[in-house]
């Protein structure tokens, strides 16, 4: 083969061995070594996988360990409760199209419910997995970021102008997509949440709608933007596994107000809790 063609030797795996003349000697020729495979690291295929990484040799399983029928059942279980949340969510955003803004609120509480449900589901039947977590942040995404910012803004349609709604409901939108992606890729805190969740801001929204604060529309569009940067805040804001360990005449406190006055109390909790994280906050900072 002639020098031109070194590429092609090396990528059909042939070394050829080739001796220069001594000074003064003439031309030698010399045979050809025995055919090995080329081992030159350029020649390599380059993978995108990081280096030291295990190649599998099949798709990855949706459940870690043993896949026994009992098992295989809860998991069904526990997503059946994340595809609802998610169809609820596009059920809230149908009605609000259709202009039944109190029904689609009632679907968004009820997405919250089970967002809630098949988490505490998988830890109890021990089906907890990266396949299931990918599933609720993605169902949250539309439940949450999508069909509650589209709820809102039919509730405010006719009371602030169409452009100043939408961009308020967009930021909740681009917000709740911010946290969720940050959650899934920051290391988990038991004991606070790193800015308010999606699904609490959903919840606080679809009641907020479901009971028709007495607020005029500009001061319920600042509440919503107070909302959406809440969500993307680095302030602390305590889990509920906390919250109920508090003392029970706090609680009581509510449970009186909402006799009285829900509007009023349900207005008052919201803003204490999200006064909470800066007031944390300082807190830990100062000790």
């Amino acid at each position: 083969m002639r020098r031109s063609g070194s590429f092609a030797r090396q990528v059909l795996l042939v070394r050829v061995g080739r001796r220069r003349p001594e000074p003064g000697a003439g031309s030698t020729v010399v045979a050809p070594a025995p055919y090995e495979p080329v081992t030159d690291s350029s020649l390599v295929p380059v993978s995108p996988a990081p280096a030291g990484a295990a190649v599998s040799d099949g798709p990855i399983p949706l459940l870690p360990g043993e896949h026994t029928p009992a098992r295989r059942a809860k998991f069904v279980i526990v997503n059946a409760c994340t595809l609802s949340s998610l169809t609820l969510g596009l059920l809230a955003i149908f009605l609000a199209m259709q202009g039944d803004v109190r029904m689609a609120a009632i679907c968004l509480i009820a997405c919250v419910t089970f967002d809630g449900l098949d988490g505490a589901l998988a830890r109890r039947f021990r089906v907890v997995s990266p396949f299931g977590a990918q599933m609720d942040s993605l169902a949250d995404m539309c439940s949450f970021g999508l069909a509650a910012p589209v709820v809102v803004y039919a509730s405010l349609s006719g009371t602030v102008p169409a452009a100043a709604a939408a961009a308020g409901c967009t930021l909740v939108a681009g917000c709740a997509a911010i946290r969720l992606a940050r959650f899934n890729v920051s290391p988990k805190d038991g004991r606070f949440f790193c800015g308010v969740p999606t699904t609490m801001v959903a919840a606080v929204l679809a009641v907020g709608v479901l009971i028709e604060l007495p607020m005029s529309g500009a001061a319920q569009l600042a509440g919503v933007t107070l909302l959406a940067f809440a969500m993307v805040s680095s302030f602390p804001y305590a889990k509920l596994a906390r919250l109920v360990k508090l003392p029970p005449w706090l609680w009581l406190l509510p449970i009186v107000g909402a006799l009285v006055d829900p509007r009023l109390t349900f207005a008052v909790v919201v803003a204490g809790y999200l006064a909470s994280g800066p007031l944390l906050w300082l807190r830990h900072r100062h000790t």
